[in-house]
């Protein structure tokens, strides 16, 4: 399932920061899908108020998160008593992703979430990269933390972890990620990222930010 990479400690109250393959996908997925199931940017793009918006949410999590494995991006996770409890995915700075390329994924999308939905979710996805950096850079396309174990620390542990990864990268010159909801902004500006542009969709203002990982780098 997974590989330690950090804070392997004996005591199994104290987080573990893993890195998952394939056979934690069910796990990821279950995660990624309670934490961003309320967040205005999916509850936007794949119309909450309409039957089948759960349904809807899972496919589209589902299908990322197997492209990813696929793509051999870096899964970065952390457990606290054998439960995996944080999650985060993290594109290399060569991967500059067109998913309307990506048949197969959009077959799986059309087939799984709906068409108007995986329309939307592509519209959305080529608005972020449009609106990225130019530099070589990491990106952060999923991350969550199941919200029982929210507030706790484990989202900043999975960060540092993740930037500490990234660092050791010299082709890439930061992180950079999306959100949708303002509440989370004062997080991220207390790890180093800032606002470097924004989407709307529909009535959500979709944030981008970016923290740089080296000295004298900005947007």
């Amino acid at each position: 399932m997974s590989t330690a990479v950090a804070h392997n400690n004996k005591n199994s109250a104290e987080p573990v920061i893993v890195r998952l393959d394939e056979t934690a996908a069910s796990e990821a997925k279950s995660i990624l899908f309670q934490a961003y199931r309320h967040e205005p940017t999916f509850q936007y793009l794949f119309d909450h108020r309409k039957p089948g918006y759960e349904q809807r949410v899972r496919a589209t999590l589902r299908e990322l998160v197997k492209l990813y494995f696929e793509l051999n991006q870096d899964v970065i996770g952390v457990m606290l008593d054998e439960t995996l409890v944080a999650v985060g995915f993290v594109g290399e700075p060569d991967l500059r992703l067109d998913l309307a390329s990506q048949f197969n994924w959009r077959l799986r999308m059309i087939l799984t979430a709906g068409f108007s939905s995986t329309n939307r979710y592509l519209d959305y996805h080529r608005q972020i990269m449009a609106a990225l950096p130019e530099q070589s850079i990491h990106s952060l396309p999923l991350l969550g933390v199941h919200p029982k174990y929210q507030n706790r620390g484990f989202g900043r542990l999975l960060l540092e972890t993740i930037e500490r990864l990234c660092r050791d990268n010299p082709r890439s010159a930061g992180l950079v990620l999306d959100v949708g909801n303002t509440r989370y902004l004062n997080f991220y500006e207390s790890m180093g990222f800032t606002v470097i542009g924004e989407v709307q969709l529909g009535s959500v203002r979709e944030m981008i930010l970016f923290r740089p990982l080296r000295a004298g780098d900005d947007a």
